[in-house]
């Protein structure tokens, strides 16, 4: 039960610094990873410890691809690797996918209310009706994925059977 405190407490401070300076800071995360750990290594021995680092590593690694690809800030990706040292690699898988939704829904909202996307919208349907293809997209938009992260992460806390099979 620990584990949720600790979660919650380190996703809420990298929310709040995520949205207004966008940035998640290793100050933060790294002294958030090094309890974990200890306190994995204090409760569950030396399963716990590994279970710790197995979580760390695979946190890492799902995001480390879109990083290396330019899409995803090196922020995001340490605090799913905390995430996985604080709740292990079932609960860091889970609320990987989660986390990909709200990542979805929340690109679509930012689309959907960014200043003149209805008037592309309409220009590429006028583009299309007189054969010339017009793009919808003219800038790279971005937004603070740290805040899709903490989504998917408290969803799997709240409902971590939803998407079991």
């Amino acid at each position: 039960m620990w584990s949720n405190y600790l979660l919650i407490l380190l996703l809420i401070i990298c929310v709040i610094t995520d949205l207004k300076e966008r940035k998640i800071y290793n100050a933060v995360l790294f002294p958030f990873l090094l309890a974990a750990w200890i306190l994995h290594a204090v409760t569950g021995g030396l399963h716990g410890m590994t279970g710790a680092l197995l979580g760390t590593a695979v946190g890492l690694g799902v995001l480390l691809i879109p990083y290396l690809l330019g899409g995803m800030g090196a922020g995001d990706v340490k605090l799913l690797a905390v995430i996985g040292g604080i709740k292990g690699i079932g609960f860091v898988l889970m609320a990987s996918i989660y986390m990909a939704l709200a990542g979805g829904i929340i690109a679509i909202f930012v689309l959907l209310f960014r200043k003149g996307f209805m008037t592309r919208i309409l220009y590429f349907f006028q583009g299309l009706r007189h054969g010339v293809r017009l793009s919808l997209f003219e800038d790279k938009t971005t937004f603070p994925y740290g805040v899709a992260i903490a989504a998917g992460a408290v969803l799997q806390i709240f409902f971590p059977g939803v998407l079991s099979v």
